[in-house]
């Protein structure tokens, strides 16, 4: 999650068209390399960060019980600050989305939903989520994800999918069993957290799992 300077890629001439139908209702086209569009679903919110979000995601995504299993989360709001534009620099490149969680009745950030590609042309890319804790149980995590898996396979186009949680985390690892994501092994030691290497279980959902399972739901994309 933090601001990583050295990770900036150079954009590419290759376009993606955003021209997509999201669940039921028809989609605007946009390119999202340009703008990320807003996701829409029945109580919540998909948008990009704004530098204005750096308070209220710091306040959530700092507590422990949040961090404990996640990529160390910038350590200030003025961190929060670049990593907000360091992620709509990766966005421009066409190597990385993160969308702020919002409720439908307000406009607060609560968390993140990000995707990163892992190899050319973003057909693999991983992603990963954090909420604040207020939020968990609350059903916030399986509507944004299926607004995610929507706009990742449906207007990115990837095809695989993955995800890394720790075997400790046992709500998250639940909760990606719960959208349908399949575990495919253990990654032994893999991730370093509090000077501690820890295991961790592979997920992963392809672009045939979404479509045959209809993970989609009604949701509707717009731009500002």
């Amino acid at each position: 999650m933090p601001y990583r300077p050295g990770l900036d890629p150079q954009p590419t001439g290759d376009r993606a068209s955003g021209a997509r139908r999201i669940g039921t209702t028809e989609s605007i086209a946009t390119d999202w390399r340009e703008q990320l569009p807003v996701l829409m679903g029945q109580s919540i919110v998909l948008r990009e960060m704004r530098t204005s979000d750096a308070p209220s995601l710091f306040a959530l995504l700092t507590n422990e019980e949040v961090a404990r299993f996640i990529s160390p989360p910038p350590s200030s709001i003025d961190g929060f600050e670049r990593f907000i534009q360091w992620a709509a620099r990766q966005r421009a490149a066409g190597a990385y989305v993160c969308f702020a969680v919002t409720l439908a009745e307000s406009d607060t950030a609560i968390g993140i939903f990000q995707v990163r590609s892992t190899e050319p042309g973003f057909r693999t890319a991983e992603w990963g989520f954090a909420l604040g804790s207020d939020f968990w149980g609350t059903g916030v995590f399986l509507e944004g994800a299926r607004l995610v898996m929507d706009f990742t396979f449906g207007t990115i186009g990837v095809h695989r999918l993955e995800a890394r949680a720790a075997l400790r985390n046992a709500r998250g690892n639940a909760a990606l069993r719960k959208i349908g994501a399949r575990q495919e092994g253990v990654l032994r030691k893999s991730f370093l957290r509090n000077g501690e290497y820890l295991d961790q279980a592979l997920w992963t959902v392809l672009d045939e799992d979404w479509r045959a399972n209809a993970f989609s739901g009604a949701s509707r994309m717009i731009l500002h």
